[in-house]
């Protein structure tokens, strides 16, 4: 997939921006909502062809032990949530997870460990994994936590196309969520990253008890960013027993879908993925947040530890809404792929292995 400077823009389209301010952020999250769905649509078809989604699968490659305290995660070590700390899989299994995903229409897949940070001896293992993966055609992503430069140049020399690393809320309230890592250990990882020349994906969590204008805050965050990231992925919270924000209120379901119309609108040549939460939205509002400019989901019945929709669920939503997979095109030998398709979220549906 080309990065975020070579997509095709339509004549007219506005120049990307990096000087978003916070004010300017809440007043487009202010806005009477169909005027903002309005704005955010007319953003998405200077750049994509609204009917189309880019599909991808997310398998759990390393589950549970976490040292971290993020106050949303089941994966952390000292809450009770249920999940057991799981060694590294072997990379036999996860290129079989890889092909059931491909053979059911994903065109990404992306390997999450739970890990404050890797250790040297672990990078080879994943490299393992992604030339594995890469080789079946699929486009490679990877969260892992925290990078070093020389961890993040030998996941890139294995043929990493993303890296995942979110920031996941407005610096003002990121203390209230997370104690045992900073802000900047995150943008950190995210400069390594860019440096060696990788993608990114890069997002947050909303509805864990922030005010608007703190998702103002973390949108502003992203917007601002040296590079928009590739990917931005807007999770809604899904709250699990044990974690400390299990309990939490609800948020609106317009005020998501305000957040991903302001992420369109903010980073218009970035894919925006509907990610975490979407087993708990009804069909109808994930149709609105196509409508707000959303084109990339995660396909597959897991994410993690957690649920998802499962692919005939997709497979029927696209159906009545119009959408179609959009076609990536792939080959297993660089980073960004002129050869083959493969989008056919109409196979029959294959079960990505649980973490």
């Amino acid at each position: 997939m080309p990065a975020v400077s070579d997509r095709p823009i339509a004549s007219g389209a506005a120049p990307l921006r990096h000087d978003w301010t916070r004010s300017e952020v809440e007043a487009l999250l202010a806005l009477p909502f169909t005027e903002l769905l309005f704005r955010a649509a007319s953003v998405h078809r200077e750049r994509f062809d609204p009917a189309e989604v880019q599909v991808s699968t997310l398998l759990s490659v390393k589950t549970g032990g976490c040292p971290e305290d993020c106050a949303y995660c089941p994966q952390a070590q000292r809450y009770d949530t249920g999940v057991d700390a799981q060694k590294l899989m072997d990379t036999s299994d996860v290129v079989a997870s890889a092909r059931r995903a491909r053979d059911a229409g994903a065109s990404r897949f992306c390997m999450g460990a739970a890990w404050r940070s890797p250790k040297d001896r672990d990078i080879p293992k994943v490299a393992a994994m992604i030339r594995e993966v890469k080789a079946l055609g699929l486009e490679t992503c990877a969260t892992l936590g925290m990078l070093t430069a020389p961890q993040a140049a030998a996941l890139r020399d294995a043929g990493l196309d993303y890296y995942n690393h979110n920031l996941d809320t407005d610096p003002e309230y990121y203390g209230d969520i997370i104690h045992t890592r900073g802000m900047q250990d995150r943008l950190d990882t995210l400069a390594h990253v860019r440096d060696t020349g990788m993608k990114t994906c890069c997002g947050g969590i909303v509805g864990m008890g922030e005010t608007r204008r703190q998702r103002a805050g973390l949108l502003q965050l992203l917007a601002t960013l040296p590079a928009h990231p590739d990917s931005v992925p807007i999770n809604r919270l899904v709250q699990v027993a044990g974690t400390p924000l299990h309990g939490t209120v609800e948020l609106d379901p317009f005020e998501f879908v305000r957040t991903i119309a302001v992420a369109r609108i903010t980073m218009p040549a970035s894919m925006v993925r509907l990610s975490a939460g979407r087993e708990q939205m009804s069909d109808e509002l994930q149709a609105l947040c196509f409508a707000a400019g959303a084109n990339s989901i995660f396909h597959g019945d897991r994410l993690l530890t957690t649920g998802n929709p499962d692919t005939a669920r997709d497979r029927a939503l696209f159906e009545r809404l119009g959408l179609r997979p959009m076609a990536v095109p792939v080959d297993a030998a660089g980073h960004d792929h002129p050869a083959t398709v493969h989008a056919d979220i109409t196979a029959a549906p294959a079960r990505t292995a649980a973490a």
